[in-house]
């Protein structure tokens, strides 16, 4: 069954740790349910204690955890949900990855935020391992960002807040979602 008044489409939310994807996601997807959307979320410490938990953070296993959440996105989409993906998404190849398997359906959302307000953000205390050496493979740090070179849209989380982020996401996909047909 496909679901009435609106097209399934993944949006895929990309940047550093502390960038403010997960926020952003949430907050996104309360304004897609109070639109009258339905959506699901594809987060990707979540997918690391499921579906992929028995990936590390080598770069060839980055490239399959981006594989396995772009093909899960896939199928939930084509059933007309919006799916919403946070994944740091760390190099230019794992974001073609995720654009060859959605094609037509993914729209790539680059969360920018400088790296030191990323760190100061650091609620989780990642940073700090990964400047001591206690943390391997850390992205930023230890790990390499590219940072994306076509992504349709980019939202500066250091000069906006997580609402107004929000706000500039849902105007520039609303058209996309909606199934006017």
């Amino acid at each position: 069954m496909k679901l009435p008044h609106q097209k399934g489409m993944v949006i895929w939310l990309m940047g550093l740790s502390g960038a403010g994807k997960s926020t952003i996601s949430n907050l996104f997807e309360e304004q897609l349910n109070e639109s009258g959307f339905f959506s699901m979320k594809l987060d990707g410490d979540e997918m690391r204690k499921g579906l992929n938990y028995n990936l590390g953070f080598s770069m060839d296993d980055r490239a399959e955890n981006i594989r396995r959440a772009a093909e899960t996105a896939k199928i939930i989409a084509s059933n007309g949900v919006i799916v919403i993906c946070s994944f740091i998404t760390p190099l230019n190849g794992h974001r073609t990855i995720a654009k060859k398997i959605l094609g037509d359906m993914y729209f790539e959302v680059f969360i920018d935020c400088p790296l030191d307000i990323c760190e100061q953000r650091d609620v989780k205390g990642l940073y700090e391992q990964a400047h001591n050496n206690t943390l391997k493979n850390f992205t930023g740090i230890s790990s390499a960002f590219e940072r994306p070179t076509t992504p349709d849209l980019i939202l500066h989380t250091d000069n906006f807040t997580a609402e107004q982020c929000c706000d500039q996401l849902y105007n520039a996909v609303k058209n996309k979602i909606a199934d006017n047909a």
